[in-house]
């Protein structure tokens, strides 16, 4: 029997530049890639022995992908700080970041990353670039994590998040976690090719001369490095003290930009350093939930755009929603700035789409990613979205801005397999992890009662 699948009866969402919309559209997956498309009665002639799954009408659309998260924030959820609420983003890092990653074990590092990975499953987010911290448990998280990915069918690019803020030998530990990692994925495809490394990074501001030299010496030629960028001014504040120089242009130095690093945030940036991040080709990831939740400033997405900065989307470990993410980027913006014009809908999508595709497969080359043509990944999702006005290629974007909603997404699929059909789980044991997950939690928030700072 034939282990193909020809999805039929679909209104396809191609995903490329420009867009196109093919209704009454099958595609037959193989082998993980999409190996042909066409009009539902010729494929179903042409494969009759393939299994058939209907899309009965439904919206087919590429996977969405998230472009920088981290799995081990999933125990912050509802946990109490105390004390005084934290008044700045630095004192949101004492208090509640640094002192729960210290609380992980590798225990914990599995469960939270199995409460993300089935949170992007049930939200059609089918590729997450992950930034971890276990400054407690770090040899071995990585492999955690792709133990992880493996079982829910996702697919995703890990790194181990390197800072001095523990000291210098779990700085050392960080970095040996990072080269061991990057070097197990250069020997051979993890997770059927469905799991990449980076090499990461935390902030400058908790990063040493020696030991961001260290890093890069550490890493081989065109490895890619995945860190936070000026996310809150206290980190160029702290940079233009200890080297004379904004951070970015420390991180040229170091030789840390180039076209496959990941700079999350870019909220406090300069023109100069706007330049370097266009001239090398970085890649910026813009976060609108997590900076307004921690009252951070809005990132110049608009003036990096212009001047040919690389842009991409994710969500800085707030839930796979990823069109909640696009919806907070079209209004903060607006908001921001007291003009309704600015971040159009058509911007929030070449973004979302065209630039988290872009970057994601740079580490996934073998077939195109965020596409839906022949050759591409079989990375997709089946959206249960009837529209009352008419849906067009050209106005695709406001459909998701004002109509989408998470709850449409009934099928999630990753390289052919399906992960969630008709809403059900089909790798993930969702009651066996929810139930792990509370029993891990309120342990965590135990042990991180130990770490937090006195007021």
């Amino acid at each position: 029997m034939s282990s193909d699948l020809l999805i039929t009866d679909a209104t396809v969402v191609t995903g490329e530049s420009p867009l196109r919309l093919l209704p009454g559209s099958a595609l037959l997956l193989k082998d993980g890639t999409i190996a042909s498309m066409g009009p539902t009665a010729d494929l179903r002639a042409r494969h009759a022995s393939a299994q058939e799954l209907s899309a009965n009408g439904r919206l087919v659309m590429p996977g969405n992908i998230c472009a920088h998260t981290h799995f081990y924030g999933a125990f912050a959820r509802g946990m109490a700080i105390p004390g005084a609420a934290p008044e700045a983003f630095p004192a949101i890092l004492d208090k509640l970041w640094w002192p729960l990653d210290k609380a992980l074990d590798l225990d914990d590092v599995r469960a939270s990353a199995r409460v993300c990975l089935i949170d992007a499953i049930r939200h059609g987010t089918t590729t997450l670039i992950d930034h971890h911290a276990s400054p407690n448990a770090i040899a071995g998280s990585l492999d955690v994590l792709a133990e992880a990915v493996e079982e829910a069918g996702v697919r995703a690019v890990l790194c181990y998040e390197v800072t001095d803020r523990d000291g210098p030998e779990k700085a050392k530990a960080g970095i040996a976690e990072n080269v061991r990692f990057l070097e197990r994925c250069a020997a051979g495809p993890l997770a059927g090719g469905r799991v990449a490394a980076a090499f990461g990074l935390h902030a400058s501001l908790t990063l040493s001369e020696p030991t961001l030299a260290a890093c890069r010496a550490a890493a081989a030629p065109g490895t890619p490095f995945h860190m936070h960028l000026a996310e809150h001014e206290v980190d160029e504040t702290d940079c233009l003290a200890k080297t004379g120089e904004r951070v970015a242009a420390r991180l040229a130095r170091h030789g840390i930009l180039g076209p496959r690093t990941i700079l999350a945030h870019g909220v406090h940036v300069d023109e100069a350093e706007i330049r370097l991040l266009a001239e090398s080709e970085t890649w910026v990831t813009h976060q609108p939930r997590s900076n307004m939740n921690n009252g951070v400033g809005v990132a110049p997405i608009e003036r990096l755009r212009a001047a040919g900065v690389r842009l991409a989307l994710g969500n800085d470990g707030f839930s796979n929603a990823m069109w909640e993410e696009w919806k907070a980027a079209y209004l903060v913006h607006k908001l921001w700035n007291r003009d309704p014009r600015r971040m159009p809908g058509n911007l929030v999508a070449e973004i979302a789409w065209q630039g988290n595709a872009e970057l994601a497969g740079s580490f996934f080359p073998q077939a195109r990613l965020g596409r839906l043509v022949p050759g591409a990944h079989a990375d997709l999702i089946l959206v249960d979205y009837h529209p009352t006005t008419p849906l067009t290629a050209g106005n695709l974007p406001w459909h998701v801005l004002f109509g989408f909603h998470e709850s449409m997404i009934t099928t999630t699929i990753v390289a052919g397999r399906v992960l969630m059909h008709e809403r059900k789980l089909t790798t993930l044991d969702e009651a066996a992890v929810t139930d792990e997950s509370r029993r891990r939690a309120a342990a965590v928030w135990d042990r991180y009662m130990r770490f937090v700072p006195p007021d």
